[in-house]
C-alpha cells in the first residue's frame, strides 16, 4: 500500500496518531479502509478526525480517552488524519452528511446513519471533560443495548 504525500513530518504526527491507537482505536488510511468500515456498517461506530491543530486537537484527544472509559461505548472505533492521510480523511468526511469539515471533528454512526457529530467549533476551548462528557452522553443514548421487552 503506497500513502500519499503527507502535509507533516510524519515524526510530529506518530505521537499524535499514537494517542488514539493506544486506546484500541483502528486508523483508517485509504478511502478503501474507510469504506470497508462505515460503507454497509452494522453497530455503532465512531469516528476521530485527528489533526495538528493545537488548539482543539489537544483536547479532543485526551476527551475521547476518557469518554472510552465508560462502559458503554461504541463497537467500532476508527481514526483518520487530517493533512495527513487526505484520501482517507476526504472518504469519511463524504459520510459526514449535512456538516462541513472541520478538524478535529467526531462522529459517532449507529448502523451506517450518521447520529451524533462534535465539530471544531464545539471542541475549540473546551477541556476534555466537557468534551467527553458529550461523548459519554451520546455513547449512552445510541451505543446502549436495547431494552428486552419482558
Amino acid at each position: 500500500m503506497r500513502l500519499p504525500q503527507q502535509m507533516y513530518d510524519e515524526r510530529l504526527v506518530t505521537p499524535m496518531r499514537q494517542d488514539l491507537t493506544r486506546l484500541g482505536i483502528k486508523e483508517l488510511r485509504t478511502a478503501q479502509e474507510v469504506d470497508a468500515e462505515l460503507r454497509d456498517a452494522t453497530g455503532t461506530t465512531l469516528v476521530v478526525v485527528n489533526s495538528v491543530c493545537g488548539c482543539s486537537a489537544r483536547m479532543a484527544r485526551p476527551a475521547v480517552a476518557v469518554a472510552l472509559q465508560n462502559p458503554i461505548k461504541p463497537e467500532h472505533l476508527t481514526t483518520v488524519f487530517a493533512g495527513q492521510d487526505a484520501e482517507a480523511t476526504d472518504r469519511a468526511r463524504s459520510y459526514f452528511t449535512g456538516y462541513p469539515p472541520s478538524s478535529p471533528q467526531i462522529a459517532l454512526f449507529k448502523d451506517g446513519q450518521l447520529v451524533f457529530m462534535l465539530e471544531r467549533w464545539q471542541i475549540e476551548g473546551r477541556p476534555a471533560d466537557e468534551i467527553a462528557h458529550d461523548l459519554v452522553n451520546a455513547f449512552n443514548r445510541y451505543c446502549a443495548p436495547a431494552a428486552s421487552a419482558a
